[in-house]
C-alpha cells in the first residue's frame, strides 16, 4: 500500500467534539449542557437536540426551557448499553447530551460492579484481582472507541466528587484539595480516569457559581470559545460549531450562493435559529444580504 503525505489546509473542517461537564449537586450541569446543546444544534440548522437520560427522566424537568428528544437509559448501565443508546441518538441528531455518564463507571451494572462480579466469580483470590478488570476495562475501551467514531457532537455530564491529599509541610501533615490532570480544585469526575484524555474539552462547574466553567482540560485553541467569568450560554455552542467547521460561518456568502428562493428560505430558517446569539452588527449585515439576494431572485423570476 502506497502512502501519500498531503498538506491539510482545512484540517479542522467538520470536526466532531467530545465535551465533558463535571460538577457536584447544584453546579448547573444539566442546565448548562442543555444551553450548550441548544446553541450547537441551532448552528447546525436543527431546532432540537438529543439527550440520553440516566437520571430517571430528570431531563423532563427542563422541557419548558429547551427543545429536545430523549432516550431513557435504565440499569444495567453497562458500556454496551451506553453504546446502543448513543448509536440510536446519533442516527437522528448531530448534538447529544449524556446525563449522566458517571453511571457507566459507578452506577448499577457499571464497570465497577462488572469488576466486582468478575472478582466474585474468581472467589476473591487476590492473585486474580488484576485479571478481574480485563473484561470490564475492555468493554469500556470499546465504548470509548465508538464515542470517537459517532458523527455527532457529544456533551458528557459527569458527577464530580471531592478528593483530598495528605501532604507534609514543615514537619506536619496538612490536608489539601487534591490536584491532578483529570480534576481541579479538589473535584474529580466520577469516571474512568483515562476518559478525560479523549475529551476535546473538560470543564468543572461549581455550586458557588453555577454554569461558570473552571478548566480541567482547555487547550490553547479552545480558550477563546469559553467564558471563564460568566455562565456558558447558547452563544458558546454556536462558537464551538463554527470552530469545528473551520471558522466563523460566512452567512452573507452562503446567502449570495443561494440559487433559488427555496434555498434562500432554508438558509433564513437556519439563521433565525441562531440570531439571538449573534452580535447586532452581524444581524444587520446578514439582513441586508438577505434582502438584496431576495430581490435579485424575485426579479429573475425564481419560484415564489
Amino acid at each position: 500500500m502506497a502512502f501519500e503525505l498531503r498538506e491539510e489546509l482545512d484540517a479542522r473542517e467538520d470536526v466532531d467534539l467530545l465535551i465533558g461537564l463535571s460538577g457536584g449537586t447544584g453546579s448547573g450541569k444539566t442546565y448548562t449542557a442543555m444551553r450548550l446543546a441548544t446553541g450547537m444544534a441551532r448552528a447546525l440548522g436543527q431546532d432540537w437536540f438529543a439527550i440520553v437520560d440516566t437520571e430517571n427522566r430528570r431531563a423532563r424537568h427542563y422541557a419548558d426551557f429547551f427543545r429536545f428528544k430523549s432516550i431513557d437509559l435504565t440499569p444495567p448501565f453497562t458500556p454496551e448499553r451506553y453504546t446502543e443508546a448513543l448509536a440510536a441518538a446519533a442516527a437522528k441528531s448531530r448534538v447529544i447530551v449524556v446525563d449522566s455518564m458517571s453511571h457507566e463507571w459507578a452506577g448499577e451494572g457499571g464497570v465497577l460492579e462488572m469488576q466486582e462480579a468478575e472478582f466474585a466469580a474468581m472467589n476473591y483470590q487476590d492473585s486474580k484481582k488484576l485479571l478481574s478488570w480485563v473484561k470490564p476495562k475492555m468493554a469500556h475501551k470499546r465504548m470509548v472507541q465508538r464515542l470517537l467514531q459517532f458523527r455527532a457532537h457529544l456533551i458528557l455530564c459527569h458527577r464530580a466528587e471531592s478528593k483530598i491529599d495528605m501532604v507534609k509541610e514543615g514537619g506536619r501533615t496538612v490536608v489539601k484539595p487534591k490536584e491532578g490532570l483529570t480534576g481541579t480544585h479538589g473535584w474529580f469526575p466520577v469516571a474512568e480516569k483515562n476518559l478525560a484524555f479523549e475529551l476535546t474539552v473538560s470543564l468543572l462547574l461549581e455550586q458557588e457559581r453555577p454554569g461558570v466553567p473552571v478548566p480541567i482540560k482547555l487547550q490553547e485553541q479552545h480558550k477563546h470559545l469559553f467564558p471563564l467569568d460568566e455562565p456558558i450560554t447558547e452563544e458558546t455552542g454556536l462558537k464551538l460549531v463554527e470552530w469545528a467547521a473551520g471558522g466563523a460561518i460566512d452567512w452573507p456568502a452562503r446567502i449570495e450562493a443561494a440559487q433559488d428562493l427555496a434555498q434562500l428560505r432554508a438558509l433564513r430558517k437556519q439563521i433565525d435559529l441562531i440570531r439571538a446569539a449573534m452580535p447586532e452588527s452581524a444581524r444587520a449585515i446578514i439582513q441586508t444580504s438577505f434582502n438584496d439576494r431576495l430581490q435579485e431572485l424575485q426579479q429573475r423570476g425564481g419560484d415564489q
